[in-house]
């Protein structure tokens, strides 16, 4: 489609649904948390970060079989559940906000990740094994940091706000 390898349908829903995603989870980490935008956001993040992932584990042009970006799409499912799962049900009671937090920052970080793997490996001479290696150490080196300076900081924020 549009002379893209592998731009078929599933990989145009693929690559449209990232960019919901991107949009998305941005916004989530810019706005107000608990309020009610943030949760309709916050449901459309997930949806689109389901269906993306649908669509990932249905796209095998790279490897012809299951291969390690599926693998990384059902890591990608589960953190985004273990995102998901604490703020639905509220429990474990006093730890609930702290594993919703923590868990979608590490399922955006992993959507990043993806995007600049995806970006690096346009990059001409450089290598696809190569940059994929490099862009999602990078980016997942610096989402460490940030997750662990700013996450606490934005709870103890919201705790004391909220209580």
């Amino acid at each position: 489609m549009f002379g893209i390898r592998g731009l078929d349908p599933f990989g145009l829903a693929h690559a449209l649904l990232g960019v919901a995603a991107l949009i998305l989870g941005l916004a989530l980490l810019l706005r107000r948390k608990g309020t009610p935008v943030h949760r309709r956001i916050g449901q459309a993040y997930v949806l689109s970060m389901l269906l993306l992932n649908i669509t990932a584990l249905m796209i095998y042009d790279l490897y012809g079989r299951f291969g390690p970006f599926h693998v990384a799409s059902v890591i990608s499912l589960a953190t985004v559940g273990a995102g998901f799962v604490p703020v639905y049900l509220r429990r474990p009671r006093a730890a609930w906000i702290h594993l919703h937090a923590n868990f979608m920052c590490w399922s955006y970080v992993g959507l990043l990740a993806a995007f600049v793997s995806e970006v690096a490996v346009r990059i001409p001479g450089g290598g696809f094994g190569f940059a994929v290696i490099a862009a999602t150490a990078i980016v997942v080196a610096g989402g460490a940091v940030l997750i662990h300076t700013r996450v606490p900081r934005i709870l103890a924020a919201f705790t004391t706000t909220v209580s």
